[in-house]
C-alpha cells in the first residue's frame, strides 16, 4: 500500500514536501514522480501502467493551471486519484480549483486543497 505522487513540475516540490511530511507521520510509503500530462504524457502513462496491477495505491496529483494531470491519471487507472493543486494566492487558487474540479466523464478525481488533509485522506482510503 502506498501513495504515488505525481508532480506536474519540479517547481511543485516545496508544496509536495508538506504532503510528504504528513504521509511520513502516518508511516505511509510513497513514490515521487515529476511528469507533466501536457509535456510528458508518455511518462505519466508509464507511471500509471507500472502501478496498475498493484492493490492499495492512491495517486496524489499536484498540478495547477490547466490540470490535465489529474484527469489523465484517473482516466488510465482504476485507483483513487486525489488532486491537491498548489497555489500562490487566492486568484491562483481559484484558477487551480476550477481546472481541477472540471474533469471529463469516467475520470473521477477527488480535490483536496490542504496538504495535511490530502495525506489524511490517503490514510483513510488505504485503511478501507
Amino acid at each position: 500500500m502506498k501513495a504515488v505522487i505525481i508532480m506536474g513540475s519540479e517547481s511543485d516540490r516545496a508544496f509536495t514536501q508538506k504532503i510528504i511530511n504528513e504521509l511520513e507521520k502516518y508511516s505511509i510509503s510513497y513514490d515521487i514522480n515529476v511528469a507533466s500530462a501536457h509535456k510528458q504524457p508518455l511518462d505519466v502513462l508509464n507511471i500509471v501502467k507500472s502501478n496498475n496491477n498493484e492493490r492499495g495505491v492512491v495517486y496524489i496529483t499536484i498540478a495547477g493551471r490547466s490540470n490535465a494531470l489529474s484527469g489523465f491519471v484517473a482516466a488510465n487507472s482504476n485507483n483513487p486519484v486525489i488532486a491537491c493543486p498548489p497555489f500562490k494566492d487566492k486568484t491562483d487558487m481559484l484558477v487551480n480549483i476550477h481546472s481541477t474540479l472540471q474533469m471529463p466523464s469516467n475520470a473521477p478525481v477527488l480535490t483536496i486543497l490542504d496538504p495535511g488533509n490530502c495525506a489524511l485522506a490517503v490514510k483513510r482510503i488505504l485503511e478501507l
